[in-house]
């Protein structure tokens, strides 16, 4: 990762605009006064305008998707209460915080748990990164549903967190059950959710689903679409849970040794 020094240096705030923008600014060691008793980004109920589209520009758009998945993981946390160390713990794993970092990602995720409000605008801006790359944001979702299960039962504040973030990303009912399979696996036939298909379906629809799946989060793809770094991570995160369904499916029926 090689957008730290802008981040927390805030020089790339006013181009961000969002609550992102904001909470750059409160790091960078501005606005302070204005933030009192607000979420940052906020002012009176209104989100900071973005005078640029950060889709256009891959570095703003990465900063912009790495301080706003920090935001959304942080308040997720704090949905039920206290923030436990599992949970940090299970942000960490789903981010997988680059060595080095540990200390700025750190500072950003203790001010954004303050409390839970206020995640609406991220989950906003987040999806506005990615208006033609939905399974980024299912990812992203699916890494929320492991912070929220990582200290015991997803509870029902927990689950309606998710379901709003699945709303403002402009998630299809079934991605949201997708995300949750892959990281609750509570559901019957939890492979056939993650693969999108029929627990009745053909071993030649289960290998058609499969490599639909693969071509969708493949890395190769998103980085010709310029997604940042960040994106590419989860992206290589999710391919392996799509693996493993595919593997276990083909075990099920005998078509691969156990």
């Amino acid at each position: 990762m090689k957008i730290w020094g802008k981040i927390v240096g805030g020089t790339a705030g006013f181009a961000i605009g969002g609550p992102i923008a904001g909470l750059l600014g409160v790091m960078a060691g501005h606005a302070v006064d204005q933030l009192v008793g607000q979420q940052p980004g906020e002012q009176a109920g209104t989100e900071l305008a973005a005078p640029t589209d950060s889709r256009n520009h891959p570095g703003l758009r990465e900063i912009g998707f790495t301080i706003g998945v920090i935001a959304l993981g942080a308040k997720m946390a704090r949905v039920d209460g206290e923030v436990t160390h599992k949970e940090v713990e299970a942000f960490q794993s789903f981010f997988q915080v680059p060595p080095g970092e540990e200390k700025n990602v750190q500072r950003f995720f203790d001010l954004a748990k303050r409390d839970a409000a206020g995640f609406e605008p991220y989950a906003r801006q987040v999806a506005a990164l990615f208006p033609d790359a939905p399974e980024v944001l299912e990812n992203v979702l699916e890494g929320l549903f492991d912070i929220a299960k990582a200290d015991g039962k997803v509870g029902g504040a927990e689950l309606a967190y998710l379901s709003k973030v699945a709303s403002l990303f402009g998630l299809s009912g079934e991605r949201l059950e997708r995300a949750r399979a892959a990281s609750l696996g509570d559901v019957e036939c939890e492979p056939c959710v993650v693969l999108g298909i029929d627990p009745l379906a053909t071993d030649e629809q289960i290998r058609e689903a499969w490599l639909r799946q693969v071509r969708a989060h493949h890395p190769d793809r998103l980085i010709a679409q310029g997604l940042p770094e960040e994106a590419i991570k989860v992206a290589n995160r999710k391919l392996a849970l799509i693996n493993d369904a595919y593997d276990r499916l083909r075990k099920q029926r005998g078509l691969i040794a156990a």
